[in-house]
């Protein structure tokens, strides 16, 4: 009775601090680029600092994931995330500087890196056969602190200015930590060998995963532009106030959060994968690049609200699809190398829409990323098209 008490306790700490991790992770992210403008940014810069979160996942996400692995440890690396999102909710805080930005920014794309660490630890709170309902629930926990923290985002600058939100992500972040160090990690399978470097050169030659991946990144770029990027500056454009990005949230993460849930269980066995991925990219694209054609804020929630449904339908399909027809054993190694590679798209996406930005102006960036969803498209149709309807569903999204 004491063990399954133990487990339970250890259990629910795991679940707040995941919830704290992703809220600190996330509570600024939709006032991020108006700050930049605040601070006089260009859209140049303003993309360095947004793509920056990106560029440090390319470079540790995969070493941490393999170190962690051969370590069979995973707690110092969620203590590691943890206090790198507090700290990066301190630099925004402490300094209004472009250089104290990028620094912020940087750090949290290091406390993002270690998402591997608690991914794995989780699953390992569940018996094997349980492992789809573990990955279903810590991708729901994803959602909800992302949601949670953007939700607050608004209201804290409009009642206490730009570093409340700042402050109150800090304090999120501390408050994670601290939990953080009361978890205990479940012991492992002696059964399995840890990920190696050597493990990738053979995952790497896979083709179908190169594939999906590239798609990811083309996915994950749309994103990092708009809801992740530039909408929020080009909402206050239209005349939304810092409470009215409360609502542009709302418009488009209920909606991602629903249609994320929804289509491994429902769409993709009724119509097929790759159908939902195809019609998740068109969507997506369209609705994209006819963000920078609405001329309020009213119909610009509405276009939200759509995009984040369609955006959510192929994110998790995409993830499902890059693994299941790995072998187990290498299914790990596959994992990690997909997060890394998807985050390129983190990078490149607000990178060169703020590049674009500064040489034809804001909504420029919007046609970008429908391009960007395009050639998802094009790419879909050409390497996928035989087997769509053969498809199976995949499992639900562990991240971004």
């Amino acid at each position: 009775m004491k063990s399954t008490t133990a487990e339970r306790m250890n259990h629910t700490i795991f679940v707040l601090v995941t919830l704290l991790y992703w809220c600190s992770l996330y509570v600024y992210v939709p006032i991020l680029s108006p700050y930049l403008d605040h601070l006089g940014a260009s859209y140049t810069m303003a993309g360095i600092v947004l793509g920056s979160y990106g560029l440090t996942q390319i470079a540790l996400r995969l070493p941490l994931g393999i170190t962690s692995d051969r370590l069979k440890s995973r707690k110092p690396f969620i203590l590691l995330g943890m206090l790198c999102t507090a700290a990066s909710c301190l630099c925004f805080a402490l300094g209004e500087q472009l250089g104290w930005a990028f620094a912020g920014r940087v750090l949290s794309g290091v406390g993002a890196s270690t998402w591997v660490a608690f991914t794995v630890m989780y699953a390992g709170l569940y018996r094997g056969e349980q492992a789809t309902r573990a990955m279903g629930t810590i991708s729901l926990l994803t959602v909800a602190g992302q949601l949670f923290g953007m939700s607050m985002s608004g209201y804290l600058v409009k009642f206490g200015g730009w570093n409340a939100a700042f402050w109150t992500g800090a304090v999120i972040g501390l408050a994670g930590l601290a939990l953080a160090f009361l978890l205990k990690e479940p012991k492992e399978s002696g059964d399995r060998s840890p990920m190696r470097f050597a493990d990738l050169a053979p995952v790497m030659k896979d083709r179908l995963l190169l594939k999906v991946s590239s798609l990811s990144i083309l996915a994950h770029s749309v994103l990092f532009i708009t809801m992740f990027g530039f909408t929020p500056s080009y909402a206050l454009s239209l005349g939304a106030d810092e409470a009215g990005l409360t609502l542009l949230v709302f418009a488009f993460m209920i909606p991602h959060a629903v249609s994320s849930f929804m289509t491994g269980k429902v769409f993709a066995p009724r119509f097929g994968a790759w159908n939902v991925v195809l019609l998740g990219f068109a969507v997506s694209a369209v609705c994209s690049a006819a963000t920078s054609l609405v001329p309020g804020f009213g119909l610009l929630l509405l276009t939200q609200a759509v995009n984040g449904f369609f955006q959510g339908l192929h994110f998790p399909l995409l993830l499902g699809l890059s693994i299941q027809h790995i072998p187990e054993q290498k299914r790990a190694t596959a994992m990690g190398l997909y997060q890394a590679v998807y985050a390129i798209g983190m990078f490149a996406g607000p990178f060169l829409a703020g590049g674009l930005n500064e040489w034809a102006g804001l909504k420029s960036g919007f046609y970008l990323a429908g391009v960007f969803g395009a050639i998802a498209v094009g790419l879909t149709l050409f390497w996928f098209r035989p087997r769509r309807q053969r498809s199976d569903a995949s499992q639900p999204s562990l991240s971004r």
